[in-house]
């Protein structure tokens, strides 16, 4: 099918493919037990990559409205070291750019307060844009003020108006989340103070191709970021990074440091030395990308055939987590409850639903110990570690753990 793509930064044709996952149910929409024999949507998942910006990115099929709605599953809250890696981030941005009580800190889909909580016992302003209603909620509810609404040059300019100027602003895993990219930056221009400082974590698109991560490939994520497209995305915009931060977060991240054009803040070394890890990796030029699929293929047949194995001989397999990834996943690899019988989560509202496609059932982590089985796949990969110590307690009976990304791996 011949389909005129433009890229959604700089619009040039889109043309050169990173990835296909065929179709796949929306991530994030979990299944009922009402709609458990009822048919769902069903959309293309194909990342692209700009041969001019760089910019990695999936067709705009679904809005994000469609996606993050009023009863959104995600709480932030949940994962017990991502509210530490939140702390941390709070407690060193006071100390780096001097944050007192006369400062603003605002953040952009801000969740359920996780991290404005540190900010507000800093006795610092904190103020949340946030939109989806469920999760704006529990911010609210824990004192913080939050704006329920899509950040963009509108409700940038709406806060400006209302006398609300940034000394810092954070985006942690959201500038992948937007469908208009450039109305959204635009927005941080609008509402940044002079020298105010705006950071982004994103997954870095280098990582996500060297360990081979597929599975954070899903419809809620429209772009997927190198320091090569950022720069150009946040000059077009009057706006420049002058430090980068490399992080393990989510099979690593790119924590960007962001300001106005004309404010003082010295680019530092480590912008330097990324932008040249991206360049000797290829990542401005075609080849790289012509050649990654060839390896998600692989990953996908390397993983089905050691569950494949495993089941011939008899083993019990269960999962661990009810992430986006992990629905990208099974349903990429078409994997049901032929191979898996339920997977756990600690989150009560993804408890008593079911996973989108592959329809395994989701229940509370005390049915690992009841089950038994004999092994456990880790969806949410990047918090193995926090799994496997939350969960010592299978190797009483000989359970083991498999993690599936970059390569499929016993533990």
């Amino acid at each position: 099918m011949n389909i005129d793509r433009k890229c959604r930064h700089c619009a040039a044709p889109l043309t050169l493919s990173l990835a296909d996952l065929g179709v796949t149910p929306v991530a994030n929409d979990y299944v009922s037990e009402e709609d458990f024999f009822k048919a769902e949507p069903f959309y293309s998942l194909h990342v692209f990559v700009c041969s001019d910006c760089r910019l990695a990115q999936i067709d705009d099929i679904l809005q994000s409205d469609e996606l993050f709605r009023e009863d959104y599953a995600y709480f932030s809250s949940v994962s017990s070291s991502w509210l530490e890696h939140a702390r941390t981030y709070v407690s060193r941005m006071i100390e780096r750019f001097g944050l007192d009580e006369q400062s603003t800190f605002v953040e952009v889909a801000s969740n359920d307060g996780y991290l404005l909580q540190y900010v507000k016992k800093a006795g610092i302003r904190a103020v949340g844009i946030e939109p989806c209603q469920s999760v704006a909620d529990v911010a609210i509810e824990k004192g913080i003020e939050t704006q329920v609404a899509f950040f963009g040059e509108e409700a940038a300019q709406k806060l400006k108006d209302k006398g609300v100027r940034a000394d810092a602003m954070a985006a942690n895993n959201v500038l992948a989340h937007v469908p208009d990219i450039n109305d959204f930056v635009k927005g941080f221009k609008i509402l940044l103070a002079e020298q105010g400082v705006a950071t982004f974590e994103q997954q870095h698109l280098l990582q996500l191709m060297q360990q081979k991560q597929f599975d954070t490939i899903y419809h809620e994520h429209y772009s997927y970021l190198s320091l090569l497209a950022a720069q150009r995305l946040f000059a077009a915009a009057g706006l420049r990074v002058f430090d980068v931060e490399h992080l393990s977060s989510h099979g690593g991240s790119l924590r960007l440091f962001v300001c106005h054009n004309s404010a003082s803040h010295k680019e530092t070394d480590a912008v330097v030395a990324t932008l040249r890890e991206e360049k000797d990796y290829g990542l401005d030029e075609d080849a790289v990308y012509e050649s990654w699929a060839r390896d998600v293929r692989e990953a996908k047949r390397n993983f089905l055939s050691m569950l494949v194995d495993l089941k011939r001989e008899g083993a019990s397999i269960a999962a661990y987590g009810a992430p986006a990834k992990g629905n990208t996943l099974l349903n990429y690899c078409g994997i049901g409850l032929d191979f898996i019988d339920f997977t756990v989560d600690r989150a009560e509202s993804k408890q008593g639903k079911y996973l989108p496609g592959s329809r395994l059932p989701i229940l509370h982590p005390d049915e690992i110990m009841s089950a038994k089985p004999d092994y456990i796949v880790i969806l949410p990969w990047n918090l193995k570690d926090e799994i496997m110590s939350q969960m010592a307690g299978v190797r009483a009976w000989g359970g083991k753990f498999i993690v599936p990304i970059p390569e499929p791996e016993i533990l």
